[in-house]
């Protein structure tokens, strides 16, 4: 059990997804006890077991399921009756979505990347800043965030933690290197890919992009240009801006501003009306 333990630890250092299944009851006879764990990544491969075979098989549908939904749910089932299988008993197991703190690559330790390094850890990210400048890439300018790293962002590409649950946001101090870690980081796993710059600038990178060979379905699940649009000028404006934007990627809202939510005369949340009549 304790390669699960560690398995659930890599995954939220990573912020990857997961599903960890726990036999609560069994009654009869089992292969499992109570309190075997199953970790279930979202390939569908896994770390421990709960017995193998039918049952085992239906708990890992249900776990992609808990993972996709974010909602936890039991699998009860008589090993007989429902899965034809031998033993005869009755198990039943919790499934519950697991995740640590998600994943934030920050490109750049320059104004915005630093502000972005502290908005983006209060809101609950995991930050990791990269930048081979030494005069900025220093954690004590960098504060909140997780790990700093002095090096070209193009050379340690393999060392960060990519996946589907990570997000990154490229602020670079040159164009020229905005355009290749764009390049590179399209060809990965990613939850949030953004990039800073003017709409001229998005536009001539989408085009070299697909002129390079590029997947034009990769870009169109770039956010460029980065951050809700909330007027921001100043460094902290836009980190706040491309801080709100993670979370609505994160929390799967539209980023609708709440002010259009008017609340009607009496001052009832338009949410609440028809409560009092039975809805």
């Amino acid at each position: 059990m304790i390669d699960v333990y560690r398995e659930l630890a890599r995954l939220a250092e990573a912020g990857e997804p997961a599903a960890l299944a726990t036999v609560i009851e069994v009654r009869g006879s089992c292969p499992q006890a109570a309190g075997s764990k199953m970790l279930v990544r979202t390939d569908g491969s896994i770390v421990g077991t709960v017995g193998g075979g039918a049952f085992e098989q239906r708990v890992i549908e249900t776990a992609l399921g808990v993972v996709a939904s974010g909602t936890p749910e039991r699998v009860r089932l008589h090993l007989t009756r429902d899965l034809a299988m031998c033993c005869g008993g009755t198990m039943e197991a919790f499934v519950e979505p697991v995740a640590g703190p998600p994943a934030l690559l920050v490109f750049g330790a320059g104004h915005v990347g630093a502000a972005l390094a502290m908005v983006a850890t209060v809101a609950g990210f995991r930050v990791t800043v990269v930048d081979e400048r030494e005069e900025f890439a220093r954690s004590e300018r960098l504060r909140g965030a997780h790990r700093v790293v002095c090096a070209a962002p193009t050379d340690v590409l393999d060392e960060l933690p990519w996946g589907e649950g990570t997000f990154a946001v490229i602020v670079t101090h040159e164009h020229s290197l905005d355009e290749d870690l764009l390049w590179r980081c399209a060809g990965r796993s990613w939850r949030y890919l953004g990039m800073i710059g003017s709409r001229r600038k998005v536009l001539r990178f989408r085009e070299r992009f697909i002129a390079r060979g590029g997947d034009p379905a990769r870009w169109d699940r770039v956010h460029a240009p980065i951050g809700l649009d909330v007027g921001a000028v100043e460094p902290g404006e836009i980190a706040v801006a491309v801080a709100a934007e993670l979370v609505a990627v994160l929390r799967g809202a539209g980023g609708r501003p709440a002010s259009s939510l008017r609340l009607p005369p009496g001052g009832a949340h338009p949410e609440e009306e028809g409560a009092d009549a039975g809805e």
